[in-house]
């Protein structure tokens, strides 16, 4: 039978992963493909080596105790193909057709993670692989044991998206509102004392009637003022030289000019000489004229040095108190006035907040308790469609529960949403984190996620232990499920069910080679035939005629099989 992929996974998955120095694993590779991916061997063949392996891949605990013998680091590499960058990006990690997953454990304790050969924190690590693979066993890294988690997929399989979203945003307005009212109330609370002060600036820089330039005009002039008595000595040298004494250079000029223009009567080419002479007779009586005019300027009320050094010392206090420069200090006074004009109309302006605050609360509180109400109902959905898949999945008397107690108003609403399990009857149901066999989690994980296929993102799920003490129909309905599962993600099962193994995509054998000196762990990707053989030895312990014409059977009433 064609198996139709769906969920939108392809692009997301684990492509490949390397071991090396990894317990007892000396250099093993291991190549995945889309839907469901079997792993099958012996027990102690190193079949858990596999998902150890991916734990520590996606931020799970290391220890020294993974280190191969003879060896002084392990290191595993794992190449996943995701089609949203954009993490990466945000994170400063090259961004590369695939992504490249590297843990290196040393025997001094030391653990190191590398994403496309740029190392990172095992936060990091986590951030961004708890959205991308899920494993179900004796392991930590299980997104759907996390509240959070429990709460935001109750909203999605309700199709609550969105009411959570007006939640989210209100509760954050509100707190907004509650910000800037506290800021507000805080700023009243001196707002006398600030009002009297800004007034004081604004009419103290008011008075000073200053405009930008006016420093440097004022710096300038009191320079010419302190050197008043040596500018008119100047001053008045030059005009005599130029014009006022027994050999004025103006005088000077003239003459030379009358004795060259006797010359020109002779010798034409003095013409050129003439003209400079002219030139030079207007440019010096035009230099006469303008020191006359600074003669005139020097004549200055021997008091205006006091008034320049007054207002000098003025701008300079100013400057001390408002900042340098005059166009500082008035900047601080449009700054000032705007905060004033803020504070004179701070009772309205609260008073605005408030109500807006009032009207934004009355809305969180409401669609809190739609929400709230909306919870409930989808979580008895859930607990009827789980009951019958748990029985389904042996648990004969088993109870699940999605509990919602009331909770302080956040921005997930009001409600505190917990999935609750029991197995056994007379026993209450405990939080998922706590149910302690782990083949009883992953079947329950099972379950959930046959529940929520539809609206769980994560694209990769990893099963260990699933098939722990289950066998016949209960088998068989697990291995239904899983491979109904496998049709929106990757899947990834160590089994030692036939049931299971007989509905694979990809079927890998874990086998252990040894001798006196070593042991080696060997990783083969099953053809038709060598499957075949795989699921004769799992369906009666040793190949036999029968039990290959049994392999050969269940295989073709697997590929039949509707899902």
């Amino acid at each position: 039978m064609e198996v139709i992929f769906e969920g939108g996974y392809e692009g997301k998955m684990l492509k490949e992963i390397n071991i090396k120095n990894f317990a007892i694993v000396s250099d093993l590779t291991v190549d995945f493909q889309r839907g469901l991916n079997v792993i099958t061997g012996e027990t102690g063949a190193g079949k858990s080596i596999i998902v150890n392996a991916i734990e520590l891949l996606v931020g799970g605990r290391a220890s020294t105790d993974f280190v191969g013998a003879g060896a002084e680091e392990a290191h595993i590499v794992g190449i996943f193909d995701i089609d949203d960058r954009g993490i990466l990006k945000e994170m400063d990690i090259p961004v590369d057709e695939y992504l490249i997953v590297r843990r290196v454990i040393s025997r001094s304790g030391r653990s190191r993670v590398y994403l496309n050969d740029s190392p990172v924190t095992l936060n990091k690590l986590i951030d961004i692989f708890q959205s991308i693979v899920d494993i179900h066993g004796q392991h930590e890294h299980q997104g759907l044991l996390n509240t959070s988690a429990q709460r935001r997929i109750l909203d999605e399989f309700g199709n609550l998206q969105e009411l959570s979203d007006d939640v989210y945003q209100l509760f954050y307005r509100y707190k907004k509102l509650q910000e800037e009212i506290e800021t507000i109330r805080a700023r009243a609370r001196d707002r006398a004392h600030r009002i009297d002060l800004l007034n004081f600036q604004i009419q103290e820089i008011d008075a000073a009637a200053l405009n930008p330039e006016e420093k440097d005009e004022l710096v300038e002039e009191h320079s010419i003022l302190m050197n008043l008595s040596k500018l008119r000595e100047l001053t008045e040298g030059s005009i005599h030289l130029l014009r006022e004494g027994d050999r004025a250079v103006l005088d000077s000029l003239g003459e030379v000019s009358r004795n060259i223009e006797e010359i020109s009567r002779y010798d034409s080419s003095s013409e050129e000489i003439k003209k400079l002479l002219k030139e030079a007779e207007a440019l010096v009586e035009e230099a006469f004229y303008l020191l006359r005019d600074f003669r005139e300027k020097y004549d200055i009320d021997p008091q205006r040095i006091d008034f320049v050094e007054k207002r000098l010392d003025l701008i300079e206090r100013l400057e001390r108190k408002y900042g340098e420069g005059i166009e500082t200090i008035l900047r601080y006074r449009e700054e000032a006035a705007k905060e004033l004009e803020e504070l004179m109309g701070i009772e309205e302006s609260l008073e605005g907040l408030e109500k807006e605050m009032k009207l934004v609360y009355e809305e969180l509180n409401e669609k809190a308790d739609m929400l709230s109400v909306k919870r409930k109902e989808t979580a008895k959905i859930i607990e009827d469609r789980m009951k019958g898949l748990l029985r389904e999945l042996a648990f004969q008397h088993p109870l699940f529960r999605v509990e919602i107690k009331d909770a302080e108003l956040s921005s997930s609403g009001k409600d505190h949403v917990e999935f609750l399990f029991s197995a056994n009857p007379g026993q209450p149901p405990r939080p998922l984190n706590r149910v302690a066999s782990g083949g009883e989690l992953s079947r329950v994980m099972l379950a959930l996620k046959s529940i929520f296929t539809d609206v769980d993102m994560v694209p990769v799920v990893v099963f260990d232990e699933i098939d722990a003490g289950v066998g016949g129909k209960t088998a068989d309905s697990v291995g239904r499920r899983i491979k109904d599962l496998s049709r929106g993600h990757q899947v990834i099962c160590i089994t030692h069910l036939p049931q299971i193994a007989a509905r694979a995509d990809h079927h890998i054998n874990i086998s252990k080679r040894t001798d006196k000196a070593s042991t080696e762990v060997v990783v083969r990707t099953l053809d038709s035939k060598e499957r075949i053989e795989e699921l004769a030895r799992m369906l009666s312990g040793s190949v036999t005629r029968a039990s290959l014409k049994h392999a050969e059977e269940l295989i073709k009433i697997k590929e039949q099989e509707v899902i």
